[in-house]
């Protein structure tokens, strides 16, 4: 397998610390707001990477963090505090915030047939450990205290550019350079390890003791800390957006290896962005589309989850609803074709011909998947394989092989899921007929035919279907 490596800027043979081992950590998002679509193909490219690795045979340890406090609104430690913003727009709390929104991206990650990580850590959970980590840096003369925030100290640690390759002389005071909100600041590119509930950020409203002080993590130190916990000092992947090369993941490299004193990540990846025709896919462009809305145009979530495939993770990729258009007719294909599939006749015997043409297929896929997760690759391949003359049979079965990476739940097309709402209702309106409340019985069918489904009732049961 073949990774590439955004700090060496190469593609590298993929070597895990451990034999048939992947620890994956992912950076997860803040949650003060719905993700908008662009935020779910990050969350579907390091699902697909995850699948594509487990297809290939290893097992995989996958953490994805929540940031439920200290990620203001600039990567660069300015700007408000996110999950404040989040409570001034809603009048609610922190907590009820970071409820609600971590609840409505779970339900998205579903609807899009995300694997469940292993771990998901909120940031809010590892104050102390955090505490720990700052204390390390501070010991090792990594960190200084300002009036306003203990601050990692960037001059200090040898090569703080590798991941951004940035020329930037570290070991100079640079006033003017660069936004400075700490005039306590050495250099403008030191960031904050805590901050403290003063200036600015002194009404700020989740707030715990220090040693230095009550306050809250900086955002970058979040991340070291739950990595740590979670997958040890040195991981095999870390993954997450373009965006956070600049700041974020260098500032993670820098604060994880000095505290401690080894490698962090022997593979970093990053995804480009999703952009709406050709603009900048985001909730301040007002082109921040949800999934609610991609629903409610009356798409299914997995046509979003085709239009995914058709990109690799280190491209842009352009949506338009053409696009998507595009994307739902071949899923349609797909699904489709299983259901002809199911309806031919078994083989008897497979020729040594066609063994080989199968083999192929697969080798083909594998060696796709295993070359930086060439997943448009891989689909074009499985549609050859489809068009190809090898048995009906040998192509469902390939297809529901290949699924495993895709995720668009291709053995479950003839299965008719039907809600649980639906069940209750349902069940609501049978015990309101065996009753003798035919109104209210009669009100609840309403109901259920309203969202799209039927009941049948026979003497002594009744069966549900869609409409």
């Amino acid at each position: 397998m073949k990774i590439y490596n955004t700090l060496t800027r190469t593609l590298e043979d993929f070597k895990p610390i451990e034999t048939g081992k992947v620890r994956f950590y992912h950076c997860g998002p803040t949650v003060y707001w719905v993700q908008h679509i662009g935020n779910l193909r990050g969350t579907t490219m390091a699902d697909l990477i995850r699948r594509a690795l487990i297809f290939s045979g290893y097992q995989v340890k996958f953490v994805r963090n929540y940031t439920d406090v200290g990620h203001l609104t600039s990567d660069q430690d300015t700007g408000e505090d996110k999950m404040e913003k989040g409570v001034k727009r809603e009048g609610s709390t922190p907590q009820a915030i970071a409820d609600k929104y971590i609840k409505i991206y779970e339900s998205d990650s579903k609807a899009i047939n995300i694997l469940p990580p292993d771990h998901t850590p909120k940031a809010s959970g590892y104050i102390e450990p955090i505490i720990s980590m700052i204390k390390t840096l501070l010991d090792k003369g990594f960190a200084y205290v300002t009036d306003l925030a203990v601050v990692y100290d960037t001059g200090k640690f040898l090569n703080y550019n590798q991941l951004n390759r940035q020329k930037i002389e570290l070991n100079v005071k640079a006033a003017g350079k660069g936004q400075v909100v700490d005039p306590g600041k050495k250099h403008f590119s030191d960031f904050n390890l805590w901050v403290f509930k003063k200036g600015k950020h002194q009404n700020a409203l989740q707030t715990w003791p220090s040693p230095w002080g009550e306050g809250f993590p900086g955002w970058h130190i979040e991340c070291s800390v739950m990595t740590k916990a979670l997958l040890g000092d040195t991981i095999d992947i870390h993954m997450g957006g373009i965006e956070h090369v600049p700041v974020h993941h260098t500032n993670e490299i820098a604060q994880s290896e000095a505290a401690n004193g080894v490698k962090f990540v022997n593979y970093w990846l990053h995804n480009e962005h999703l952009v709406v025709n050709d603009k900048k896919m985001a909730k301040s462009e007002g082109t921040g589309l949800t999934l609610a809305e991609v629903i409610n145009k009356g798409y299914d979530p997995l046509a979003l989850r085709y239009f995914f495939l058709n990109a690799h993770y280190r491209s842009k990729q352009n949506f338009t609803w053409e696009a998507l258009d595009g994307a739902e007719e071949g899923y349609n294909k797909l699904k489709e074709l299983v259901r002809v599939f199911r309806k031919q006749p078994q083989r008897t015997q497979l020729s040594v011909e066609k063994l080989k043409m199968v083999d192929n297929f697969r080798n083909r896929f594998l060696h796709a998947i295993n070359n930086d997760f060439q997943i448009p690759q891989a689909l074009a391949i499985t549609w050859e394989m489809l068009k190809s003359n090898i048995p009906s049979m040998d192509k469902l079965d390939l297809l529901f092989d290949f699924d495993q990476v895709f995720g668009l739940k291709l053995n479950k097309t003839d299965e008719q899921i039907i809600p649980q709402e639906i069940v209750d209702l349902a069940a609501k309106r049978w015990s309101a007929k065996l009753s003798g409340d035919f109104k209210q019985a009669d009100e609840l069918r309403q109901q259920i035919n309203s969202k799209g489904f039927g009941t049948v009732d026979t003497k002594e049961v009744y069966e549900i279907k869609k409409l």
